[in-house]
């Protein structure tokens, strides 16, 4: 199936790309398309002809989503309205790349793909929304992802991820403070980015799918593997995150696990894996 991957310079888009290996995917990026333009939309699919779109484009930095609504919901739900409703002229698949923060973090267990949606912030709902468009298209993939680390780094975040800031504050700083009460399932792209090709290729059902390292543990716990992963001694003192002083409401607990696959390696070894890798 000919493939195009649209986010391709992005965390997880770069390790798409590179899971499906030379000429096995088109790699696009926004100087290539954009999402919020369809004749942009129709140019890219009569010149590629895809059967299959890849999309991991988004605007994910929480904070300014709550400054500019208006641009989170125009390139994460309205955009793909667009994106699905080519797909559906055109007879393409469409697998998108979501998010935990669909959720609100107030179940005690891990969500899995079967649970209702509940945003709490404008992220989140804006993603939310993005996924009742790709719904609409008949081959619909939905990849939700938590705390996803790769080593291109956050194009939104200037390149970087939390494990790239960790490493970074442990040599310049005595202690860090990170926050303890906010839990995931911190996800390395690339084994991610496998898994998203194995279910696109094997078969599987249209659907949505959890796409997460194995285990549920809060940015405090991460943290404090890094710091003892790459041998440093600086101190990792617990806080606790509140919406009031950071401005946005997150979900506290939203690990991820999957009904439908096998799960990903333990986190610990993905982090061990991303670090020999970077």
């Amino acid at each position: 199936m000919k493939t195009v991957v649209i986010g391709a310079n992005g965390q997880l888009g770069t390790d798409i790309v590179t899971a499906y290996g030379p000429e096995g995917a088109v790699p696009l990026t926004h100087s290539d398309i954009e999402l919020t333009d369809p004749d942009s939309i129709g140019r890219m699919v009569e010149l590629h002809k895809p059967e299959v779109i890849i999309n991991t484009a988004a605007y994910h930095n929480v904070p300014d989503c709550e400054k500019n609504i208006e641009r989170a919901f125009l390139v994460n739900s309205v955009a793909l309205k667009l994106l699905a409703d080519i797909c559906t002229e055109s007879s393409i698949k469409l697998a998108h790349v979501s998010t935990d923060y669909v959720f609100d973090g107030k179940k005690d267990t891990p969500y899995i793909e079967t649970d209702p949606v509940s945003p709490l912030n404008v992220y989140g709902v804006s993603k939310a929304a993005g996924e009742e468009f790709v719904k609409r298209v008949e081959g619909h993939y939905i990849f939700r992802v938590s705390s996803i680390f790769g080593t291109t780094g956050c194009r939104g975040k200037g390149g970087t991820n939390f494990v790239e800031s960790i490493i970074r504050f442990a040599g310049e700083r005595e202690f860090l403070e990170v926050s303890s009460n906010i839990v995931s399932s911190p996800t390395y792209t690339l084994d991610a980015a496998y898994a998203i090709k194995d279910i696109l290729e094997s078969g599987k059902a249209p659907g949505i799918y959890h796409v997460s390292n194995a285990g549920a543990i809060s940015w405090h716990e991460f943290a404090v593997e890094i710091v003892k992963q790459i041998g440093s001694d600086v101190e990792v003192r617990p806080i606790e995150e509140i919406a009031a002083r950071v401005g946005v409401q997150r979900p506290y607990y939203s690990p991820l696990e999957s009904l439908k696959i096998t799960p990903l390696r333990d986190w610990k070894e993905a982090l061990a894996a991303y670090l020999k890798a970077r």
